[in-house]
């Protein structure tokens, strides 16, 4: 029984000019109008319970229901009300989860992403972590988020170990500090309990009853402590978009997935109604599946994926590309296609969007493109449709984008341009004080000894994008054969697009790089061993190994000269002690946070995924070690700077060079160190 001319609404939202649910009332509602969502009356009446919009209010609803904007003018009792588009409607719905308020942040619905990372409040676009989590909360009824934090006195050892461990803050008893209802301001406003400190920030998340159902105690620790409550929001952020995602996963494999602890059953009761609204991830099944079409590519380098065809990029390359760390701005306009026909509906464009390569700051397949291309280029791509809720967010016209969803087997159309790239904080720190940069400075020291070597086989340990392979090609060497390894696809693709112009180019004009005959890529970690990989002429790693773990990058000095065997290995890294000088000159310093402490404070790393920047004692005993360890000598130099003036050189340079084999180095091959690398390009000039 319903009561018909009574109707009755539920706010969602607490704004003055409010979005109402109105519905018509079962007569047993009545008797408690305050009454909260209650999961036996959802089982009881089964038929006419109206799962979202008790999602969106918060409430029990029955039946139909309609959303409403009513509010009152300023200083005025007249009531006002706002059509309600099928746009605002859908852009309510994607706000509950906590990747939908970064889109709606963005206003990029259909092309931004949670980043995976938060690695500089420069870097970071969009609504902060913290207050992303705040919202989330809110949203969904919560209590404001607790913030914890703990200070740690900094104590970092001068040397390295024999074993190599990593230099970190010491295990030291916490000064701790709450940061309550999202304050996250520190006592008495001081930026920092002391000057070496470093800081970690711990999140409780309670109920609206104020059990708590999410803790998490971070492991890492940070500089400043608004990077460390950023980056433990955001750790939580993606917890709880994981759990939007796959709701039938266990809540104990999602806890120890994110390393957070989640009080189950207070967790399920809070969010037994999520349900609701979990198709936002889930795939269109009437969408085909599809496979990069070769055939439509004018870049043989681009290596295939799921859901990503038709690509072609346009104009000249001007050399300056995105990496890791860099930020590349574009415009960009998103069409709806309908698949044979001239049919297509523009949803989403920005004329200038801005974003981080490397943190999954958007969508995969428009970061995948962005990467291959330079400032001034244009690309065209398709990509298999995203769930249907998030278009209908984005687009301005539901009917036609209705229309064509439900007639149609359609997909979306990105054109893109690359505006320009600003590089990452460390390159602009070196350029500052360098000419030619500290970057380029590098490769030059690596292609002398490679030009004084007479090599014929070289392998560059963690190539990236290219830039030494790229350089060797523009200067006549003995090489023959050249070979990248790297752990990230993106750079390889980015350093095959590269190479592959460039080798085609030069072989058909007789320049220097001529005498190439092949060169290959391979994804791979470099502290495992490939056994196609042994005995090459010369190894090369250049500003790798500090992107490490510090004791990975003893296992890789380890299993690059005990297994690979190189003749020669040139290895550079940062040294820390000059980094007082990069950061005083750099040109940004005003573009830095203003949480950023004094110069009493100890040197920041020169990039923020740097795990260690050893300094030139430390260096040294590494080195030395592994030459004495596996039959090398060692030769010590450096670039930028000077070894006699203090702090020495910029980066560190070690050149090791192989002695006569001992017996002893015939040993075997631990079976866990081997791996075959993937072969991601290949180029032959006998079979081109």
């Amino acid at each position: 029984m319903f009561t018909a001319s009574t109707l009755f609404y539920r706010t969602v939202g607490k704004a003055s000019s409010e979005m109402r649910l109105y519905f018509s009332a079962p007569e047993w509602y009545l008797v408690d109008l305050l009454s909260d969502l209650n999961v036996e009356e959802v089982t009881s009446e089964e038929g006419s319970f109206n799962a979202r919009a008790s999602y969106f209010s918060g409430h029990a609803i029955y039946g139909n229901a309609i959303l409403a904007s009513i509010g009152y003018t300023w200083r005025s009792m007249d009531l006002f009300h706002e059509d309600v588009s099928l746009q605002s409607y859908y852009r309510l719905l994607i706000s509950k989860i906590p990747s939908g308020v970064y889109k709606l942040s963005r206003e990029a619905i259909l092309t931004a992403e949670l980043p995976m990372a938060f690695t500089t409040r420069t870097n970071w676009k969009g609504s902060f972590p913290r207050d992303l989590l705040c919202s989330f909360c809110r949203q969904h009824r919560l209590s404001e988020p607790v913030f914890s934090m703990l200070s740690t006195p900094l104590k970092q050892s001068s040397e390295v170990s024999g074993s190599c461990k990593r230099l970190k803050v010491a295990e030291s008893s916490a000064e701790e500090t709450e940061y309550r209802n999202g304050a996250g301001v520190a006592p008495h406003g001081n930026e920092s309990v002391g000057s070496g400190d470093t800081f970690m920030c711990e999140i409780k998340i309670f109920s609206k009853l104020q059990d708590l159902i999410i803790e998490y105690s971070p492991k890492d620790s940070y500089r400043k402590h608004g990077d460390a409550l950023q980056n433990s929001s955001l750790r939580v952020l993606l917890c709880l978009n994981t759990y939007f995602k796959e709701l039938d996963m266990p809540l104990e494999k999602l806890a120890s997935a994110a390393d957070i602890h989640i009080y189950p059953d207070k967790f399920a009761k809070t969010f037994t109604s999520c349900p609701s609204i979990h198709n936002l991830h889930q795939r269109n099944e009437t969408q085909r599946e599809r496979l990069l079409d070769s055939n439509s590519i004018n870049q043989p380098y681009i290596m295939p994926g799921h859901g990503l065809y038709s690509f072609k990029i346009e104009g000249p390359d001007s050399g300056s590309s995105p990496s890791n760390g860099s930020l590349a701005c574009i415009n960009y306009v998103a069409f709806l296609v309908a698949e044979g026909e001239h049919m297509k509906e523009r949803v989403e464009s920005n004329d200038e969007f801005e974003f981080e390569i490397g943190v999954g700051a958007v969508i995969p397949h428009l970061e995948a493109v962005v990467t291959q291309m330079s400032v001034g280029q244009s690309a065209c791509f398709n990509v298999d449709l995203p769930p249907q809720e998030l278009i209908l967010a984005a687009a301005g016209d539901p009917v036609k984008t209705i229309s064509l969803l439900s007639s149609k087997v359609c997909f979306l159309e990105y054109s893109i341009a690359l505006l320009r790239v600003t590089e990452p904080l460390e390159d602009r720190m070196e350029q500052a004080l360098f000419s030619p940069p500290l970057s380029k400075q590098r490769v030059g020291f690596a292609l002398q000894h490679i030009k004084d070597s007479s090599a014929a086989t070289l392998i560059d340990f963690g190539c990236g994008s290219g830039s030494l392979l790229d350089s060797l090609l523009d200067f006549p060497t003995s090489l023959e054969k050249i070979v990248g390894v790297d752990i990230s696809k993106k750079s390889l693709s980015r350093a095959a697009k590269i190479l592959h112009s460039k080798l085609s180019r030069n072989s058909d004009a007789g320049e220097p790089s001529v005498g190439i005959k092949s060169a290959i890529l391979y994804e791979g970690s470099i502290t495992f061993f490939d056994p196609r990989l042994y005995g090459f002429d010369i190894g090369t790693c250049l500003e790798v190994i500090e992107h490490m773990e510090e004791d990975q990058a003893c296992l890789f000095g380890d299993v690059v000269l005990s297994y690979f065997c190189p003749k020669v290995l040139i290895v550079s890294t940062p040294n820390y002690e000059y980094n007082v000088i990069l950061q005083r000159s750099n040109p940004s310093n005003q573009e830095e946070d203003p949480d950023e402490t004094s110069q009493s404070q100890a040197c920041r790393f020169r990039n923020h995924d740097h795990k260690f920047e050893w300094t030139r004692k430390q260096f040294n005993h590494w080195a030395s070690n592994l030459a004495r360890k596996h039959n090398y000598s060692v030769e010590f130099s450096g670039v930028g700077g000077s070894a006699d003036v203090e702090p020495g050189f910029a980066s560190h340079m070690a050149v090791f060079r192989r002695g006569i084999p001992l017996e002893t180095d015939n040993h075997p091959i631990p079976e866990d160190l081997i791996r075959q690398y993937e072969v991601v390009w290949e180029w032959d000039r006998s079979n081109r």
